[in-house]
């Protein structure tokens, strides 16, 4: 049994259980791209408040790619947990590769999706932090510890779907955290989507571009 049609449906969703931070001038809603941003689009949109997107690039171990042992992400942040490096034995020379080569994508991706416009100013903000689902939950622990070096006030952690385990386990992480639903047992994020087809970058531009100008005429 699916729950959501498609990313849209599953952000209209997940915007009911976010109503108490409508309408206010301390909330900015980011999304991961690429499928974060259609369902972070539509709470934005229903809370009336900024939409803008939060790149992170895992650091994943050499020839453990899923394990992460740092992340790179918006505003020239770099976050390593060197727990992870000393148990995996990786050298300071294979770190300073992996950034290099996840720079460039993130790079890559920030011209693409923001242009010449700033990033977003996070610091004392309530940050609601959105995904399409979490798996394993890398890429947003990624996405919090390097969230956390912007001195945001609070980071709301927001999907439509996740493991139990997963779930629990942001709560020592966000300030906040929301799950939609958590089936058990999981399966996968797609399994809960009609429609999970991969977002393309042309999407995730259209989506930042609708709502852009709102968001920097309120910061003037």
């Amino acid at each position: 049994m699916t729950l959501f049609q498609n990313r849209q449906d599953a952000g209209q969703h997940l915007a009911t259980q976010l109503f108490a931070y409508a309408n206010r001038d301390d909330v900015i809603v980011l999304g991961l791209p690429r499928g974060g941003v259609p369902v972070a689009f539509e709470v934005a949109k229903a809370l009336a408040v900024p939409l803008d997107v939060f790149l992170v690039r895992k650091l994943g171990v050499p020839g453990q790619e899923e394990l992460a042992m740092g992340a790179i992400a918006s505003g020239n942040t770099q976050v390593l947990n060197q727990e992870v490096i000393d148990v995996a034995g990786v050298t300071e020379a294979e770190i300073e590769a992996v950034v290099a080569r996840e720079q460039q994508e993130l790079q890559r991706r920030e011209a693409l999706y923001r242009g010449n416009r700033p990033a977003p100013v996070v610091q004392g903000k309530q940050v609601i932090l959105i995904d399409d689902g979490l798996a394993t939950g890398a890429s947003m622990w990624a996405a919090v510890a390097a969230l956390r070096t912007h001195d945001p006030a609070r980071i709301i952690v927001a999907v439509p779907t996740a493991s139990p385990e997963v779930c629990a386990a942001f709560q020592e992480l966000a300030d906040e955290v929301i799950c939609a639903v958590t089936p058990q047992p999981f399966y996968g994020v797609g399994a809960w989507y009609d429609d999970f087809s991969q977002t393309t970058d042309e999407e995730v531009q259209a989506l930042l571009r609708f709502q852009q100008p709102d968001y920097f005429n309120s910061q003037k």
